[in-house]
Parts: C-alpha cells; sequence; structure tokens
C-alpha cells in the first residue's frame, strides 16, 4: 500500500502572489487561538509548514480550475504530442500555446498562481525557522532550511522557464502585495545564487534512504538540487556554471549504489518503479483512501494527467490485459513520434500506447491512435480512492531520473572539452539500455536526439530545442500549427488579471 506522510495536504498559510488581494483572504487563522507569531515557533508547528511548502508542488494538474499539468503544458508547445481534445476549443489555451499565439486574456494561468503559491509557502518556512529560534535543533534548523531553499527554486524556475520576466520576491509582501518585476536574467542570477547556497550547506543527503518509515518520501535531496542546477545552468547557457554542473552530474554517476538506471525502461512508470534506483525526484500521488475532490481539488490525493491523456470512450477488445481505462482524449501522441524510434526500441511501445491494437474509443481532435503511456489511465491505479475517481490516480510524475543525468554530463563534458570517450559511454549506457546494439557519437546533436526519445511526455523538449537554439527551425507550420516559433515567443504573455492587478508595476511580455 502506497502512504506517503510527506504531503499531508495542510493548510496552514494562505497561498498569495504578488498581486492585490482582499484582506480577507490574507486573514489566516491558526489551528489553535493562539496568533500565528505564537504559534510557529514550535519544531513541530515550523515542520507543518515545511510539509505545507511541498503540497503546491501537487496542484498543477487541476487547480485554480485550469489543467496544467507541468510535462504536458510544456510539451505542447514541442513537437511530439498535440493539446488534442473535443476541439480547438476544449482547453483553448493549450491549443494556442501549441500555435505559439498565447494571449492574455486566455492563458495557463493556474501554474502562474499554484507556483507563487509554493513561493509564498517557502518564504513563511524561513521566516517561522526564525521565529522559532532555540526550539528547533541545528539539524532541523539547516536541513529545513536547505529543503525550503530548494523548493523555493523549483518554484522559480518554472515561472522563470515560462514567463522570464517575473515579480521576484524572498520574503513575503504586505499591502499592497506589489514586488518588484526583474528580467529573466536576473531572476536566474537571484534563483541560482540561492540554489547554490542550498547546495552548499551540504545538509541534504545525496539520497534519502531511510525511506522504510516513508517520512521522507518525497523530500527534495542533494541530488535533486544538483539536477535543478544543472536543468537552470544549461538552460540558462551559463558556461561559467558548465564545470561546476557536470560536477554534480558525475557525482551522482559515481554513487551507483544509490543512483543508476533501471534495466528495463517501461518499469520506471509502473508503480512498483517509483522511488526506484532511477529515481531522483517524483511528485508523488496517491490512491490510497485518497480524498482529493472537485469540491477541494487542493488536498493531498491522487492527479487527473493520466484521466487526461487517455482514450476516450475506451472500449478494450476482448482478452485486452492493458488495464487501460477510460479518458478524455488530451495530448495525443503525435505519428511522427512513434514513427522516430528505430526497430527494436523498447521506448517506442513503453511511450506510445496504440489504442487500435487494444481496442475502440472515440476519436477525438487531433487524434493518432497513440496515447502516452508512461501516465496513462488504468483502473488498478486509482482503485483504492474515497472521492473522484478522475483526481485520484497515483502515478508519481517523474521530475528527474538518472538517464537525464548521463546526457547531461555527456552534453556538459562535450560544452567544456571534456573526454569525449567518457561522454560517449554516458550517451550510450542510456541508448543501450533502450536495446539498442549500435553506438552513438557523443555530439550535441545526437546527445539533443537521445533526450527526445528518452523524455517524450517528461516535459523536457520544449526546453532542449529553446536552449539549443533548434525552436525556429524545428517549430513552424505543421498539421496543425500555423505559426512559427521566434524568440519574442520565448516566454508566455503573463496573465491579464495579473497585469490589472499590480497597478501599473508589470509590464507585459512581448507576446
Amino acid at each position: 500500500m502506497k502512504k506517503i506522510k510527506i504531503y499531508a495536504g495542510l493548510m496552514l498559510a494562505a497561498s498569495v502572489a504578488f498581486t492585490g488581494c482582499s484582506d480577507d483572504f490574507l486573514e489566516v487563522t491558526p489551528p489553535t487561538s493562539n496568533p500565528i507569531e505564537e504559534y510557529f515557533t514550535t519544531s513541530e508547528h515550523v515542520y507543518e509548514a515545511l510539509i505545507s511548502a511541498y503540497d503546491p508542488l501537487h496542484w498543477p494538474d487541476w487547480g485554480m480550475n485550469q489543467y496544467n499539468p507541468i510535462n504536458i503544458m510544456s510539451d505542447i508547445m514541442a513537437d511530439d504530442i498535440w493539446p488534442g481534445g473535443s476541439s480547438p476549443t476544449d482547453n483553448q489555451y493549450w491549443h494556442l500555446m501549441m500555435n505559439f499565439d498565447a494571449n492574455p486574456e486566455n492563458c495557463m494561468t493556474g501554474l502562474w498562481t499554484c507556483e507563487y503559491s509554493g513561493v509564498k509557502r517557502c518564504n513563511d518556512v524561513l521566516t517561522y525557522i526564525g521565529w522559532a529560534g532555540d526550539n528547533i535543533s541545528e539539524e532541523d534548523r539547516n536541513s529545513w532550511t536547505a529543503q525550503t531553499l530548494v523548493l523555493r527554486a523549483y518554484y522559480y524556475c518554472n515561472l522563470w522557464k515560462f514567463w522570464g520576466n517575473i515579480p521576484y520576491f524572498t520574503e513575503n509582501l504586505e499591502f499592497p502585495y506589489l514586488a518588484e518585476q526583474l528580467k529573466a536574467d536576473d531572476v536566474y542570477n537571484n534563483v541560482i545564487t540561492d540554489l547554490e547556497k542550498a547546495i552548499d550547506m551540504k545538509v541534504l543527503p545525496l539520497k534519502w534512504t531511510d525511506t522504510a518509515t516513508e517520512d521522507n518520501v518525497g523530500k527534495v535531496s542533494q541530488a535533486m538540487a544538483y539536477m535543478l542546477f544543472a536543468d537552470m545552468v544549461m538552460y540558462q547557457n551559463d558556461e561559467s556554471r558548465y564545470t561546476k554542473a557536470l560536477g554534480y552530474m558525475q557525482e551522482i554517476i559515481n554513487n551507483s549504489d544509490l543512483y543508476d538506471l533501471m534495466h528495463s525502461y517501461a518499469d520506471i512508470f509502473e508503480e512498483s518503479g517509483e522511488w526506484g534506483i532511477e529515481s531522483i525526484f517524483e511528485i508523488n500521488y496517491k490512491d490510497d483512501n485518497a480524498v482529493r475532490s472537485w469540491n477541494s481539488p487542493l488536498v493531498a490525493g491522487g492527479t487527473c494527467l493520466p484521466r487526461l491523456i487517455s482514450p476516450s470512450a475506451w472500449a478494450p477488445n476482448a482478452g485486452d490485459d492493458s488495464g487501460v481505462t477510460n479518458g478524455w482524449g488530451f495530448a495525443p501522441v503525435r505519428t511522427s513520434t512513434y514513427e522516430m524510434f528505430a526497430e527494436g526500441d523498447q521506448r517506442r511501445d513503453a511511450t506510445c500506447f496504440d489504442a487500435n491494437a487494444h481496442g475502440t474509443y472515440e476519436h477525438r481532435y487531433q487524434d493518432t491512435g497513440y496515447f502516452l503511456d508512461k501516465y496513462i489511465a488504468k483502473s488498478e491505479n486509482n482503485k483504492d480512492q474515497a472521492a473522484d475517481g478522475d483526481l485520484n490516480f497515483n502515478n508519481n510524475l517523474r521530475v528527474y531520473r538518472v538517464a537525464e543525468t548521463y546526457l547531461n554530463a555527456a552534453e556538459l563534458l562535450i560544452r567544456t572539452g571534456g573526454d569525449q570517450a567518457t561522454a560517449e559511454r554516458y550517451l550510450n549506457k542510456v541508448h543501450s539500455r533502450a536495446g539498442l546494439t549500435d553506438r552513438v557519437a557523443a555530439t550535441i546533436d545526437n546527445i539533443i536526439q537521445e533526450r527526445r526519445l528518452e523524455f517524450v511526455g517528461e516535459g523536457k523538449r520544449y526546453w532542449d530545442l529553446v536552449r539549443t537554439g533548434k525552436a525556429a527551425s524545428t517549430l513552424g507550420p505543421d498539421e496543425y500549427r500555423t505559426n512559427t516559433w521566434s524568440e519574442q515567443k520565448k516566454y508566455l504573455p503573463i496573465p491579464q488579471a495579473e497585469i490589472d492587478a499590480a497597478q501599473g508595476t508589470l509590464t507585459q511580455n512581448d507576446y
């Protein structure tokens, strides 16, 4: 039975972004009659706040009245999946994003609010640690501070990637709740410096190994911080930090007793593969007595991602043993994605569920017959939920895994003039795990292509195309896309409601 203690669904602090909101929204009633300044002065209560800071990791798939699963929201802007659904007006902002046509009135607002809620809660934790003083042991103070800094960097990383020029604050805001908007490069500099601080504290374990108690399943680790660091440094093309990022990747690789590739690619995405030897960071979801519901979508429980991306009106063939159940037909995998895999590449069938080979279904908009097998809805994965089945699948979202560590290291070796043979060994370790026997030369183009094959549907492809300068030549008109990506489209428009609430202090992105 999958029990996840780290995400307890505690709602101890109101989530507030940088813009205006009513005073009532900010009047937090603590769990006791004590003022908040008194309540958060004990180790137990500060730890509750830390748990609360993890909560917004869960929300984007369905929160703030939008479906924003973070892996899908980036991949629809690339070239591996379509938005799908019933029509171009079904989750219309997905289709606008795919066509590089997002506008401030019809755009991804939910993720903006989710990530700023995370930032706000992290700021709370750091404040409460100060209030508690000596009531927290030095060991806990250091660990909780480092965890919070890494979490806040993760939330800011998502905001920075999607919107670039964003409000940035590390202490929570007072009326009228306005923060300075920084340029994307300045956001990067602040966040990466904060992340380096957490890494340099050296208080987080490379991997939480005492998971038998389940208390630490889902916490950020030193290895997760390393991966986030490399993610940001490589996206920024920050050559000054490439060597440091490479060292972090090799530290993970050299600790093969803690981290290594799983033998079977398909097994990574099974429940049995969660937090396995290949896993560096996942966002936890559970179905065991999960009570997430449409009326209460922000409590702990499962995810609706599998329902979103599975075939609609599904009817399996007689004798079909796939276990797939009904979905809503979003994010179909492109036919060209299925066809890019070489014969014998085990990743193809573990990535692309061939619906026509297993049953019948409603062919919705942009249908190809292929759906993302990695997170496909299976009846086994929400059978123990206790509320709304659509929202309570137990599929953990894989954020960072060891395959990316190897491919990051291979790329960083090439970019820093490192050992070519080692880079090739790293690249081919991932390539060979897929069941392929040919050798691949360690070039930037080959590494980027291997990343594409490895991470379909995992939210990596779009950012790879942008950071390598390949987006404009790759993301142009095709079967459904009429526009071509350009540097002007690098950042999404800031939601108009945020512009309006900011009282003239926010400048809209070009779009």
